[in-house]
């Protein structure tokens, strides 16, 4: 059975939408991406279980494996223990190309611990500021994955219409997987807005990236001065990321709900 989860979300198509099967055995990985793409949702997980309590959790975009995911992996912990694979509560471990996750409950919510990946400060690569159509920003760096930028304001952030074409020609260039946008927010309910293009990987933009906040988690409580925040990427679809930062780890928080249950014929 191939599922559709909405994750960082408590209402239906709100969220970002991940694609979530538990195998019995391991597919090839040809198989898997064709079924990601066929998906066409920003990432897809696959399971396989190898201990209790265990499994090794891939991820698949449209168009590549990627290394770390956050919302799909919270949307398996929901399919884990809703679809009865798991006790309900119990913690689980995957194993990854990021090195070994855990997923528990916290206060109602699915908590994820995943690797802090603050950003450095650096000079960003000529045009990436142009492909976000903005002049200048109040800070830029690159964390492993990703370049990051915090622009001066929500209406900053809202306006950003980038060059999709020109991003994904450049991200490919360089071997970077995206660009973080980011600003404090002015609104009570959420401590910092962000979004996420990541064209070159095959999301134009993401919905909701839990990946992206092992970045924002660490440089927002620095900025901030206070831990844990409330993060909202503002997307069309939007999504609240609650966040903890503890030292080399980042601890993130969120619901899901289950829209779609899919059966495989192929």
């Amino acid at each position: 059975m191939l599922y559709q989860v909405d994750a960082f979300t408590k209402q239906p198509f709100r969220g970002n939408p991940a694609g979530v099967m538990v195998l019995d055995d391991p597919l090839g990985e040809m198989r898997m991406q064709a079924i990601a793409a066929e998906m066409n949702l920003a990432e897809t997980a696959f399971l396989v279980k190898t201990a209790p309590h265990r499994y090794h959790l891939r991820w698949f975009t449209p168009t590549v494996e990627v290394d770390l995911c956050g919302h799909a992996t919270l949307a398996s912990a929901h399919i884990l223990w809703s679809q009865g694979h798991e006790p309900p509560g119990e913690t689980i471990a995957f194993d990854t190309l990021s090195g070994p996750l855990r997923a528990t409950m916290h206060g109602g919510q699915i908590q994820l611990d995943f690797p802090a990946t603050p950003p450095t400060p650096v000079v960003l690569p000529d045009g990436v500021l142009e492909c976000l159509g903005i002049a200048d920003a109040l800070y830029t760096g690159e964390t492993v994955f990703d370049h990051f930028v915090e622009v001066a304001s929500e209406e900053v952030l809202h306006s950003l219409q980038p060059d999709i074409g020109r991003l994904r020609n450049l991200h490919a260039e360089t071997g970077t997987r995206g660009v973080i946008a980011t600003c404090q927010a002015a609104h009570s309910g959420a401590d910092f807005m962000s979004r996420f293009f990541a064209p070159a990987a095959g999301v134009d933009e993401d919905p909701v990236t839990g990946s992206a906040h092992c970045a924002l988690a660490p440089y927002w409580t620095e900025q901030l001065g206070r831990n844990p925040l409330v993060g909202y990427q503002a997307s069309k679809r939007g999504g609240t990321v609650n966040v903890e930062t503890k030292r080399d780890r980042v601890l993130l928080r969120g619901d899901a709900v289950t829209v779609l249950e899919l059966k495989v014929r192929v």
